[in-house]
């Protein structure tokens, strides 16, 4: 301005002076001159639009990057190429704006003094209204600051966000994509293929101040831990980087994810390589900024990265990308001749996004003349204090967060102070090339994967550390030496076998020595909580033995899961409780059933007589013998002795349905009598704890377990509690009285009741406890390994066999009240005698309807009316006379056959004491000989005695 203003008055002087024309001329060829000088001084070093933006308004934006980086030439190569395609583009000739550009070289390393003061020189000589950059995190964080006090936007492609937050630096933008996105991408990763745990490997510095808690914190939704976290300092030497990576080696994990620049990552894997790191069974996951390495370094990282597998924002392959990468080749290797790089990496292409978009704000934002002046009321010390605030560089950041369009790198819009991310790229390196194998959108897909050694079966995630040999401690318990015991220094027993077995089916060699928990005298250095804290301590690298899983344990060391039975019981003697009297046979049925069987007996008895009374001779007689006969009829099927024939089939469907019933009852009752006089009905002497509480009983447990607290919450007394420590004391405690009962874990009373089965059970409830299990340190990889171990042995079979090796092949069954037989009651017969009932009733109701059918003409009076006594008595007469005709079985009720006038007589005249002599070898109404009858047998042999009917007959008596 100043010299403007002399070239004016210069103008002027000439004008007053002689007035010569040729001095005129030579005094404003010098102002024009002096004027282009000042055009030149304030262009130099600036990159501006095309020749057609002259006359254009300028909009300033600083540029601070380390130029002698990749990062820092690549980036600055894809700036130039974006403001010359902006301008160029016809659809940008017209706008009023053009960009200029002021690069400023500082070094990208940690010190963050040497971008501060750029910064302030450009804020307050150039009056920039944005400052693209800086490089790095540590330059970011200083002027952000820098930014906030300007109210001027610093906006960075490369460096990540600043550990404050975006409230607190609100103008600082990052147009690059969102780390907390990466590490949800990478936590993806870690979960599909199930590894439970991860080391981050980071450069120590500003990089990764947001980026691992969002990693961690992404890891642990998917329920994988970080054990924790290996930094390297930038400046590292070789030294330092082997002993970090010796410190890895130590460690179980083998999934590692690696955050770091390319000079310090090149120089890790080689080392990691040298060190056998980089072969079968790791995985090696780099984050986004590493993977750029590949196109940066070329062969060199290939070389030592072989099974690598990277995270990056996936591009869009499209034909403006393709073009622009050629544009891009021709002039990054023009300026910069013999070098190995080949394309613009993702961050470059960031850097070009990032220009066109300040190119559009700065149109949008319209001009403003730039009023970045200093405070005069502000009397700072340093030059940072004397900034003021910019409106015109306000106006811009504000058009600048609206932007959105469709760039090289894909859609471009800030959100939350940040480029929206969208879609990764997983990338994998794979015969010394690299190779997209999936996307990460949040849904995850990934192809086959070829993993460092080249082999494409996915690593478990562990390895045994280097030369590391298990020591697994051993208790040392005499008593129950079949779970664990030492047979010449060497561990032997059910719990050893079980894990030999499972040791020796795992896919790898797990090598181990057994160490003893004890004194060197049969004795053990401790109780078992103590052996397990000693893997707590490290002293032990796990523990096997019969070691019951507690709460308190597990929160010291984790448990596989059980191999045993889980719970506790109590273990009692029992015995026969069951007295034999001399009433013992009435046992097997109910008083209700005795009482229910003797009523359908005189039942049955009474229908039958009823039925044959007329016709049968057999029930026939003086009422004492009647009764009698009904008696012994009854009674006798009970034993299927009855001898009277019947021959109403009424009264045989009656007694046929009747012996079923007997037949039945008869079987129980015989089968329950059997089952009391003959087995041993053995009953436990207590069954519940409560008994033993009320009567004051000693309690016995197992020594050295968790029995006493246990005992204690069952409210049982310290006084009555008494320690054993083998089944032989269990059994001499209980048989001599000295306890009521032992309580302890089902697998100890199960050996115990192996050797004394007979004389004693367990009973009561079973309180849960987990049961035997094997510890290992928290967070050990083979907790998971050894528990699917013991699965597969229980699914196998293998494990039945080992316990038919600890417990016997035959089981002791339980000896509880579910063994006392019970008497049979009539509701179990319920049925059966409302059959029999039924069809009783039945048969007489038809043999009433039939008789009086047939005698009609005897009761009825077609005269006049007949007395109910008179009716009485025909009746009486008409079931109580003796029918020959039907003395013999029908297969129909028969009816009266009609009688010769001159012989018959009337019912009312025939005599109730005439009845024939009959032999007992013929009746009434019989068929020839040779002809049978059903119902009846026929004899050839001389008649036999007479029949207990007849012989109470009126004929006998006569």
């Amino acid at each position: 301005m100043k010299a403007g203003a002399a070239a004016g008055q210069l103008v002027v002087a000439g004008a007053r002076s002689s007035g010569s024309v040729l001095a005129l001329s030579l005094r404003l060829l010098l102002a024009v001159l002096l004027l282009c000088l000042v055009g030149a001084q304030q262009g130099e070093g600036q990159a501006a639009g095309p020749a057609a933006g002259v006359g254009a308004r300028r909009v300033d934006v600083g540029v601070i990057l380390d130029r002698t980086t990749w990062l820092g030439n690549i980036s600055w190569v894809c700036m130039e190429l974006a403001l010359e395609d902006f301008y160029a583009d016809a659809s940008n000739a017209n706008y009023s704006t053009r960009v200029r550009l002021h690069p400023r070289d500082t070094p990208a390393g940690p010190s963050a003094v040497d971008a501060a003061s750029v910064g302030v020189d450009l804020l307050k000589n150039v009056r920039v209204q944005a400052i693209v950059g800086p490089q790095t995190s540590t330059q970011a964080k200083l002027l952000a600051e820098l930014g906030n006090k300007a109210s001027v936007p610093i906006i960075s492609f490369s460096a990540n966000s600043p550990s404050r937050s975006s409230s607190q630096t609100p103008y600082f933008i990052r147009t690059a994509w969102n780390d907390s996105c990466q590490a949800e991408a990478i936590a993806s990763l870690v979960q599909k293929y199930n590894w439970r745990e991860v080391i981050p490997i980071i450069e120590d510095d500003d990089s990764n101040a947001r980026f691992i808690p969002d990693l961690v914190d992404a890891l642990g939704h998917a329920d994988t831990r970080v054990l924790y976290r290996c930094k390297i300092r930038p400046s590292a030497g070789e030294d330092e980087i082997k002993r970090a990576i010796s410190s890895l080696k130590e460690n179980w994990t083998s999934v590692f994810v690696v955050r770091m620049s390319y000079q310090l990552a090149l120089k890790f894997f080689q080392l990691a390589k040298d060190e056998g790191m980089m072969g079968q069974g790791f995985v090696w996951i780099t984050a986004y900024g590493l993977t750029d390495i590949f196109n940066v370094v070329g062969y060199p990282a290939l070389d030592v990265m072989e099974g690598v597998v990277g995270i990056e924002p996936y591009v869009q392959e499209t034909a403006k990308l393709n073009k622009f990468r050629q544009r891009w080749r021709e002039k990054y290797r023009s300026e910069n001749p013999g070098t190995s790089i080949n394309e613009p990496i993702t961050s470059g292409l960031y850097a070009y996004d990032t220009v066109w978009a300040i190119a559009l704000a700065a149109e949008k934002a319209g001009y403003v003349n730039s009023d970045f002046v200093l405070s005069e009321t502000n009397n700072g010390s340093t030059d940072f204090d004397k900034l003021s605030t910019s409106r015109a560089a306000e106006k811009f950041y504000n058009a600048f967060l609206k932007v959105n369009f469709t760039g090289i790198s894909g859609q471009f819009v800030i959100q939350d102070m940040q480029l929206v991310s969208a879609t990764y790229k997983i990338i994998n390196v794979a015969g010394r090339e690299r190779r997209a194998v999936g996307f990460w959108t949040p849904g995850l897909n990934i192809s086959r994967i070829v993993w460092p050694g080249g082999s494409e079966k996915t690593p478990r995630g562990w390895l045994l550390p280097v030369n590391k040999v298990l020591k697994i401690g051993v208790p040392v318990k005499p008593g129950f030496s079949s779970f664990i015991r030492s047979e010449d220094g060497i561990p032997k027993g059910f719990c050893i076998d079980v894990f030999e077995e499972v040791i020796g089916n795992l896919p790898y060699k797990v090598p181990k020595r057994y160490v003893e928990f004890g004194n060197g005298k049969g004795e053990s250095n401790g109780t078992y909580d103590e052996l397990v804290y000693k893997v707590y301590l490290k002293e032990f690298d796990a523990v096997v033995g019969d070691i019951t899983i507690l709460a308190n344990r597990s929160l010291y060391v984790d448990y596989t899961l059980p191999y045993t039975e889980s719970g506790v019981r109590m273990l009692v003697p029992v015995s026969d409780r069951r007295q034999k009297t001399a009433w013992t046979f009435l046992e097997p049925l109910t008083a209700d059933l005795w009482l229910g069987t003797g009523a359908f007996v005189v039942f049955t008895g009474f229908i039958v007589w009823f039925i044959e009374h007329r016709s049968n001779q057999e029930f026939r007689g003086p009422p004492a013998s009647q009764i009698g006969s009904v008696f012994y009829f009854s009674f006798s099927t009970l034993v299927f002795a009855h001898r009277e024939r019947i021959v109403k089939n009424l009264s045989r469907i009656a007694v046929v349905v009747w012996l079923f019933v007997v037949l039945i009852l008869q079987q129980s009752y015989t089968a329950s009598l059997s089952s009391i006089l003959t087995v041993e009905q053995l009953q436990p002497t207590v069954t519940n704890i409560d008994e033993v509480i009320r009567r004051g009983d000693y309690v016995g447990y197992l020594n050295d377990s968790f029995m006493p607290e246990l005992l204690k919450r069952l409210k049982i007394n310290e006084t009555k509690m008494i320690a054993f420590s083998s089944p032989e004391e269990y059994n001499d405690a209980l048989s001599t009285r000295k306890v009521a009962v032992i309580v302890d874990e089902i697998p100890y009373l199960k050996v115990f009741l192996s050797k004394y089965c007979h004389n004693y059970t367990m009973v009561g409830p079973t309180y849960k406890f987990d049961g035997f299990g094997y510890a290992f340190p928290r967070g050990s990889p083979l907790t998971p390994e050894i528990s699917r171990g013991i699965l597969e042995l229980a699914s196998n079979g293998t494990m039945d066999e080992l316990e038919k090796r600890l417990y016997g092949d035959t089981s002791c069954p339980d000896k509880d009240d579910s063994q006392t037989s019970s008497s049979l009651t009539l509701h179990s017969f319920l049925g059966l005698f409302i059959i029999t009932g039924t069809t009783s009733l039945l048969a007489l109701i038809l043999h009433v309807t039939i008789t009086l059918y047939d005698h009609r003409s005897h009761w009825i009076n077609g005269s006049g009316q007949i007395s109910w006594h008179e009716l009485l008595a025909i009746l009486f007469k008409i079931f109580h006379e003796h029918d020959n005709s039907s003395n013999t079985p029908d297969e129909e009720e028969p009816g009266m056959e009609d009688i010769d006038p001159p012989t018959a007589e009337s019912p009312w005249s025939m005599s109730n004491h005439i009845i024939e002599n009959i032999d007992s070898d013929t009746d009434t109404g019989s068929t020839p000989e040779g002809e049978g009858t059903p119902g009846r047998e026929v004899s050839n042999q001389d008649p036999g005695p007479p029949s207990f009917a007849y012989m109470h007959s009126e004929g006998a008596m006569e």
